[in-house]
């Protein structure tokens, strides 16, 4: 039996107790041609769709100065695998100035292969830096809804705007609510958002707000079902729509608290990987990724952005090569001796090199670091959360010394996974985490997922709030947060959704914090 956050969370207790983008300013996995001039491009013949194939939306993301990922599925019946003939099927795209689409400055044709869902991912390329864009699709007489893009600056150069607006997102569990936080974030002038990890739940039907209508997912089939039946949210639509996204996963894109490997319950590692194959192939068929195509259950997905001279966003991956979870405490809560093991890693050799190397070379007045799991200390109650970074410190310090060494880096951490805002400090030493600070993190909420309940939201809530390097927590509101950066300061606003049981919400501010730069840490909160 699989155990939800609000199951294993209760055991802890137990236990203790769009506007859009600024308007300043080859395809991968398939077959297919880019093409930067406004030519008209020739096609195959379609087939005769009968329905609309653009029901998932589109989507654009992982911009750099001259291109960027332009993303959509064709699937007339999306949530019954699809509805595609088994045939190849060429996909016109555009991208134009204006949202009429008079004045098209690249255009191509993608081929959507039955092998990857009939999706396409377009490398649209030549285009120009800083600039925002529009872009559709079309096959036969069917036209895709228009989505807002745009590049990023040249390498050397500071926004027009002068600032990086940077949406947060993570944990939207179809069945705990509506996506009614991307309502606002479609609307909220954001250049970039950050997708921080749990787009999809694999749980089986709970009834709670809406319903998954089907058993756990397992398999490519219902991994593909399960991403369609997201992507039919209007909202989630909308906000793809307004703004580039760039997307790390966390654990429930497969299975909860997996590791590596290794699934929660240590099953047998061979039908673990089939199954996590499965997931990664659908987590790449349906987002806007500038990677390569899994190859089995592997998928490279860290990786970084860089935002002109302003800013670098490293991208972390931190379920695929981690160790397993220490102690073999139940539900990764606990504590024991090995927790301290040097060796064990959250990153794996390869990715905390590349992470520290480019700690090292960046040249961008800011570092942004995404993960998918709370980097700094961050206890959710009496016992130490070891999914967390909590649970892999030897590894967390390598990094943290790096950034101590280079404090003109101007550190910033951005993590989601325990369904909380919160805003504090990374300590150098955890064992003092009232002492210096080597960089701030901030938290972004659930966009839907539950908590536990009032009474493990207190709980929750007390042990953050004695924690020293905390500066703000709230484990009660769903939202998102924003991220500003220019070369002086970084200010961040957490954003909460007054409800998500209906399709209307009102949105408010919680907290705004700022950090200086030159100086690591959370300057001010208000």
């Amino acid at each position: 039996m699989q155990l939800n956050r609000r199951e294993f969370l209760a055991l802890v207790a137990a236990g203790a107790v769009a506007t859009a983008c600024s308007d300043d300013g080859d395809t991968e996995g398939g077959s297919g041609t880019t093409a930067t001039a406004p030519t008209a491009p020739s096609t195959t013949p379609p087939p005769e769709l009968a329905t609309d194939p653009f029901t998932l939306g589109v989507a654009s993301g992982d911009p750099l100065a001259d291109s960027v990922i332009l993303w959509t599925r064709l699937a007339p019946e999306p949530v019954t695998g699809g509805g595609m003939p088994d045939q190849d099927v060429d996909v016109v795209w555009e991208v134009a100035t204006d949202e009429s689409f008079s004045t098209i400055v690249a255009t191509g044709v993608a081929t959507a292969v039955p092998a990857l869902a009939h999706s396409v991912h377009v490398d649209a390329s030549g285009l120009d830096a800083d600039t925002a864009y529009h872009y559709r699709f079309r096959v036969g007489t069917h036209t895709s809804p228009v989505g807002r893009t745009r590049t990023a600056p040249a390498p050397d150069s500071l926004p027009a705007s002068g600032r990086l607006r940077l949406g947060l997102a993570s944990c939207q569990e179809y069945q705990n609510g509506y996506f009614t936080p991307y309502a606002s974030a479609a609307g909220a002038d954001l250049d970039l958002l950050a997708f921080l990890g749990d787009y999809i739940y694999e749980y089986g039907t709970l009834q709670d707000v809406r319903e998954h209508g089907t058993p756990e997912v397992l398999t490519l089939q219902d991994y593909r079902n399960r991403y369609a039946l997201y992507k039919t949210d209007t909202d989630l639509q909308a906000a793809h729509a307004a703004c580039p996204w760039v997307v790390i996963w966390d654990d429930h894109e497969v299975a909860n608290n997996y590791a590596g490997a290794i699934d929660q319950f240590n099953g047998p590692t061979d039908a673990f990987l089939e199954r996590r194959a499965a997931a990664y192939q659908a987590f790449y068929e349906h987002l806007p990724l500038r990677v390569e195509p899994p190859q089995g259950p592997n998928l490279a997905l860290y990786r970084d952005l860089a935002w002109g001279s302003l800013a670098r966003l490293f991208l972390l991956d931190t379920r695929q090569h981690r160790d397993d979870q220490a102690c073999g405490a139940p539900l990764d809560f606990g504590t024991c001796a090995e927790v301290d093991d040097p060796s064990r890693t959250m990153l794996g050799a390869e990715q905390l090199a590349w992470l520290l190397d480019g700690i090292e070379t960046s040249e961008q007045t800011w570092t942004v670091i995404a993960s998918g799991t709370v980097f700094m200390p961050l206890p959710l109650g009496p016992a130490t959360n070891l999914d967390q970074w909590d649970g892999y410190p030897a590894e967390r310090a390598v990094i943290v010394e790096a950034l101590a060494a280079q404090p003109e880096r101007n550190p910033v951490f951005v993590s989601g996974d325990i369904h909380a805002f919160a805003a504090g400090d990374v300590p150098r030493d955890p064992a003092d985490p009232a002492g210096a600070s080597v960089a701030a993190e901030f938290v972004t909420t659930s966009i839907t997922s539950e908590f536990g309940g009032e009474t493990l939201a207190a709980i929750a809530d007390e042990a953050m709030s004695a924690q020293p390097n905390v500066v703000f927590d709230d484990p009660r509101a769903h939202g998102y947060a924003v991220v500003e950066l220019t070369p002086d300061g970084c200010t961040t606003v957490f954003e909460a959704v007054s409800t998500i049981e209906s399709t209307d919400a009102e949105i408010s501010t919680l907290a705004t914090f700022t950090v200086e730069a030159g100086t690591p840490g959370i300057a001010t909160v208000s």
